[in-house]
């Protein structure tokens, strides 16, 4: 059964010529309930292989890539293009398109690392982080396009998902709360 088939119907006029025809409201949204996200017994971690799709994931480990529905919500991605990782030769086409080519390898910001201020049971100025800042603010280090991109791209390989036993439970639960008015 696919993902959209699970949706509730609605009358919509295609060409605005009054003839309606039944079609699934693919404008309804679920989000998925803060405590179930929060249930890291839930979930196990996962990195993203290079080229590796939802629908490869969701074959390998529920066995039906149908159930790539079930990956992307659970790791609240609503772009399948822009908030999953791209192939080497995806990236590569991105970058040039995003940035034009020959600047890919351009300045995109400057940054430094900081630290809180804040003390830990580790020490003091445990709680360092980078931040932007401008060209002259002390010693930067230089962030290029590419730097910048890759960094998204290593967040998103790193997803969650969401344990087999539980599959029919969260199917079921979003059966639910899709047709709900």
């Amino acid at each position: 059964m696919s993902y959209f088939s699970k949706f509730p119907l609605m009358a919509y006029d295609m060409k605005g010529d009054k003839n309606y025809k039944l079609l699934p409201n693919i404008l309804r949204r679920v989000k998925l309930r803060s405590s179930l996200r929060a249930g890291a017994f839930l979930f196990d971690n996962y990195n993203v292989k290079d080229g590796e799709r939802p629908e490869d994931i969701a074959f390998k480990l529920y066995g039906d890539a149908e159930f790539h529905w079930v990956i992307l919500m659970t790791n609240n991605v609503t772009d399948r293009y822009y908030q999953w990782p791209l192939s080497q030769p995806q990236f590569q086409e991105h970058i040039t398109d995003k940035y034009g080519a020959g600047n890919e390898d351009a300045i995109h910001h400057y940054e430094k690392t900081t630290d809180s201020g804040r003390t830990s049971s580790n020490g003091p100025n445990d709680y360092s982080h980078l931040v932007e800042c401008n060209e002259d603010d002390g010693n930067p280090a230089i962030i290029t396009n590419r730097q910048y991109e890759q960094r998204l791209q290593d967040g998103y390989r790193q997803i969650r998902l969401l344990e087999p036993r539980y599959l029919g439970v969260f199917v079921e639960e979003f059966e639910n709360l899709i047709k709900e008015e």
